[in-house]
């Protein structure tokens, strides 16, 4: 087992517990991290959301982008919907241009992921509307009345693998490292709209070992207004 992921799997137990006050019953924290495997700044922030996932009040997401995959290695993760849905926060947040590592919170801030102090300062602080209860079954997903936006609100399906997976990495900025990954989305779907009545979505069968988590969020990549996961 290599170093670095001895590394990280210590920081995950060290940072499970959370801070003081955390409760398991508050409306979950959606962490979203932008990460790819050729980027050379990028190991700090897997750490530091592997360690956060272990949380009941936070659902953590890794997403693999494409656009470093021409600079000498393809993320093994990436896919072109994730980087769509990274440049539409950027356009939402102000940047103008996605970039790695960062981590989105809720759909209404950021930061550069590799920080851990300001990761858990916008956990702390940017909490979902909880608009609408989410209930999610293994073939459909069910959300109750509540306020949406004008123009109603998008429902994302969301797959991930809730293993801590070790990359080895051959080439790029990592060559010669093994790179540790834990909650890496596997699907992002998105299922319709929401437009503030009680409404059922169906839903494919998860693949095998994968989890499920489900977003309400403002189009256009705005405000994740409700989220709710399986189990």
């Amino acid at each position: 087992m290599s170093m670095l992921l001895l590394t990280a799997l210590g920081l995950c137990a060290a940072l499970a517990a959370g801070p003081a006050g955390a409760s398991a019953s508050a409306a979950p924290a959606v962490v979203e991290l932008f990460t790819s495997q050729g980027c050379s700044s990028c190991p700090p922030a897997n750490a530091a959301v592997a360690a956060l996932s272990t949380r009941p009040d936070v659902i953590a997401l890794s997403f693999g982008v494409t656009y470093w995959d021409d600079l000498g290695w393809a993320d093994t993760f990436a896919h072109p919907d994730y980087t769509a849905r990274q440049r539409a926060y950027a356009r939402a947040l102000g940047h103008k241009g996605p970039f790695t590592p960062e981590v989105v919170v809720n759909g209404r801030a950021d930061t550069v992921g590799n920080t851990q102090a300001k990761i858990l300062k916008l956990v702390a602080s940017a909490r979902p509307a909880d608009a609408a209860r989410v209930v999610v079954e293994p073939r459909a997903v069910r959300l109750s009345a509540g306020r949406a936006p004008v123009g109603g609100a998008d429902v994302w399906l969301v797959r991930y693998d809730p293993r801590t997976i070790a990359v080895p990495v051959k080439r790029g900025e990592n060559t010669g490292k093994t790179l540790p990954h834990k909650n890496v989305v596997r699907e992002l779907k998105r299922l319709g709209r929401w437009t503030g009545q009680a409404i059922d979505f169906a839903a494919p069968a998860a693949g095998a070992g994968l989890k499920t988590v489900v977003l309400v969020q403002a189009p256009n990549g705005g405000p994740v207004l409700a989220a709710g996961r399986d189990g």
